[in-house]
This record gives C-alpha cells, structure tokens and sequence, in this order.
C-alpha cells in the first residue's frame, strides 16, 4: 500500500479561543440551493466553535447517518483552516494533491466523494474514479489562478504549432493544476501529469524518452524542477502568460526553440510568486530554517534549505526535533494550521512573508487562496444536507471534462462520446504518474 493511500489525520483541533475564520461570503455568490445556509451562518452570534458546530452538527450528522461508509469527505491541505478540521472532525481526509487523487479509485466502497478544495481537483478525482461513484464538489465557483492559464482554447493553437514542428519529438507534462482536458493532452503525446511531490521523478523519466518536453502550466515548478535535475537552464524557453500576454504569437518568433529541452508554459501561482530571496535571507540570518513551495520563483527556492510539496513541507515541520525554528513559504491558512499544530511539539513557525523586509505581503500571509476559501462552512453543511435530500444541484456533480467558469460557474459539459475519449487520454496520462512515482518509492 502506498503512502498516499495511508492519510494520516493532521492533528489540528478546533479551539474555542481561535474563530471560524472563513469569511462571509455575499449572499449573490451563493447558488439558489445554498442561500438559505448561508442565511442561517451568518446569523448566527458569532464564528466560535460553540456556535458553529451545533449549526453544523443539525445538518451533516444526518447526511453521515444517510450514507455511512459509502461516503468520503475530502479536504486540500490548502483550504481554509477550518474547513480542514470540519471535513476531519466528520470523518474526512486532508492531503496533498497527489493522495487525493487516488482516493476514491483505491476506495472503492466510497459511493459519494464530497470535495472541499479547488475543481480541478475534483476533476481529477472523477476521472480515476469507478462508475459507480459520484463525486461533488461543495462550490463549483473554487477554481484556481493558475488554472485559469491554461484552458484548452489557450493551449491548443500552441499545441497545434508546436506539434506541426516536432510532431512525435513532442512530449508534454501536465501539472496537476490543469484541467482534464489538459491532463488529456499529456496522454495524447506520451505525456505524463506530475505534482508538486513528483515533478522531478515525472521530468526525469520525460527527458529519458529523448523528445521535447512541454511543461504545463507552471513555470516555476518546472524551472526549479530543472534546476533540482541539474538540467541546463539555458536550454529552457519560457513561453508568454496566455492571460496576459495573449496567444497570438508565432512559435517562430520565439528564440531558442530548435535548441531547447523544454518549454515551460506560462503560467504561475499568485500566492507563492510574492516570496523574495530577501525574505529568505531574513530568517536565516535569523538561525531559522527556511522551506518553500516549488512554485515560488527560483531565486527564492534556491536560497531556501528545503523545498518540496504541502506533504513535504508538513513533515519536515512536525518530524522535526523540539525547538526547532521554521519559516514556511506557502498558502496561508496551510501555516497557519501548521504553526497550531507544531506548537504543540514545541516547534515555532512563522510565515516566510512575515519576514520585515520589502512591501507587505497579505495576500500570501493571510487569506492565501482565495478561490479555495470559497468552500465555506454553509457550503459544506449545504451540499451534504441536499445530497441526503436527493435534492443536490446538478451543477455540483464533477465528471471528467466539465469546464466551469469561476465567476459566474457557468459549466460546459462535453457529450459522452467526447467525455470517453477525453477520459481515457487523460487516465493514461494520470496512470503514467502513478507508476512513476510508485515506482520510484
């Protein structure tokens, strides 16, 4: 059994001196279905756990009577901190992305996923899931930043130019932060999905198949997963951001084509390209031990004593030795749940944007992603009292292959033919991962 299957529950408790800190949302970003929830949270006294649970409690505690074991709860590391201890105070899982999406395929007794994180996560669950299991998510409007810069109509005229110059010679790799469709387009060519816990064993077994790589979308974890593969970094080429830049160019009115090894799309996170070597540098002047997503920018993660995935920067924190020192660069309420937690150990951690250098961070130190705070409390008591209810909007159901828009959660679904072939591109392109990785360990 692999470690990704064994999740081990992140220790983190709701204290009645720390509030729910989910914000409240406008009830017009609410789904029709959703709002009388919403009504009731944010009438409610207060956001303290003495408060909340017994509202909770009236709605989900019927829902897990309903369905038993036949329903699993999922949660990102990433999400709000309490939606990490609700979704494990009902008997869910919190993981990396790489353990979430073997969950439901290697549980195949769990008949109704409910996801609390990002969508194309639960994208990415539903495409490795069995037929006979539903996965929902609790708001389809938790899209992400990063994903957004790389939808299929974005990637497929650079795909069609670079497939007409390199034909087979062209391999691509999808990051997990992608969708399906994407996921498919690694599939097509031979190409693998990767995450942040496995780009470097993804990469390396890509460079032994001797094509080109195409690395989607982040940029920076592949350029710091080149750089970990001692890989010559002047043999990358960084194509323009699609959001920005658009995606009207030539390929021919880029240099370095013909001699590259890879060409990395893009795109980037906006939470973890704020951090700066000079915030790195502060703490360890400090004697603080300074570790870091790899979708920070180079500088930064190069500077850092350790780099890695949400798993990884969570171990290497709380499997460390009492009075350890850490500054952790990544989402926010993943630090903060991570410092509560440490704590208890007698470890101390603090956010590598806290550092008093530079501009202010906020918006890396405090909310962090904002799209996945947008799974809320009422969200999640909402979506598991209307599936009791047989009641659940269809907007919510993932399949494969959905595309929804983050601001108005307007859906395109594709036909079932369509969704077959996609499905099966894109499962390829998931299981060359899995065997990688398991592979590898």
């Amino acid at each position: 059994m692999t470690e990704a299957l064994n999740i081990a529950p992140t220790g983190i408790t709701l204290q009645s001196d720390i509030p729910i800190c989910q914000g409240d949302l406008p009830l017009d970003w609410y789904q029709e279905e959703f709002k009388q929830y919403a009504e009731e949270y944010i009438a409610l006294p207060d956001r303290t756990p003495e408060s909340v649970i017994p509202w909770l409690d009236s709605y989900i505690k019927p829902a897990l009577d309903h369905f038993g074991d036949a329903l699993l709860l999922l949660a990102h590391y990433y999400m709000g901190g309490e939606i990490v201890k609700l979704v494990e105070r009902y008997g869910g899982k919190v993981a990396d992305s790489y353990a979430l999406a073997l969950q439901a395929s290697r549980n195949p007794e769990k008949k109704v996923i409910v996801e609390s994180a990002v969508h194309f996560m639960a994208e990415t669950i539903a495409s490795l899931a069995n037929d006979d299991q539903q996965v929902w998510i609790t708001n389809p409007k938790a899209g992400c930043t990063m994903e957004m810069m790389a939808k299929d109509w974005m990637v497929k005229p650079i795909e069609e130019q670079l497939l007409t110059k390199f034909g087979d010679d062209l391999l691509v790799i999808s990051y997990m932060n992608t969708s399906g469709r994407i996921k498919a387009l690694a599939g097509r060519t031979g190409g693998a999905v990767c995450t942040s816990s496995n780009a470097h064993l993804v990469v390396d077994w890509a460079r032994k198949q001797n094509k080109k790589i195409l690395f989607v979308p982040d940029e920076h974890l592949g350029r710091n997963t080149a750089s970990k593969l001692g890989m010559d970094l002047s043999k990358l080429v960084t194509f323009p951001n699609p959001l920005y830049e658009g995606i009207e160019w030539k390929l021919d009115e880029i240099p370095g084509v013909d001699d590259a090894e890879m060409f990395l799309w893009g795109g980037f996170c906006g939470v973890h390209t704020v951090f700066t070597p000079e915030q790195v540098q502060w703490w360890k002047d400090k004697g603080w031990r300074v570790i870091i997503h790899p979708e920070s920018k180079l500088e930064a993660v190069q500077l850092a004593d350790g780099s890695g995935s949400t798993a990884y920067l969570w171990n290497e924190v709380m499997n460390s030795l009492p009075g350890s020192k850490f500054a952790v660069g990544t989402e926010g309420h993943f630090v903060r749940n991570l410092k509560e937690q440490a704590s208890n150990k007698g470890i101390e951690v603090m956010h590598l944007a806290e550092a008093d250098v530079g501009a202010a961070n906020d918006i890396s130190r405090g909310c962090g992603c904002a799209t996945m705070s947008r799974n809320d409390p009422p969200h999640l008591a909402g979506m598991l009292d209307l599936l009791r209810r047989g009641e659940a909007p269809d907007l919510n159901r993932v399949l494969a292959g959905d595309t929804v828009d983050e601001t108005t959660a307007k859906r395109e679904r594709l036909s079932g033919e369509e969704r077959t072939i996609m499905v099966a591109d894109a499962k390829l392109a998931l299981e060359r991962m899995i065997t990688i990785t398991e592979n590898a360990s």
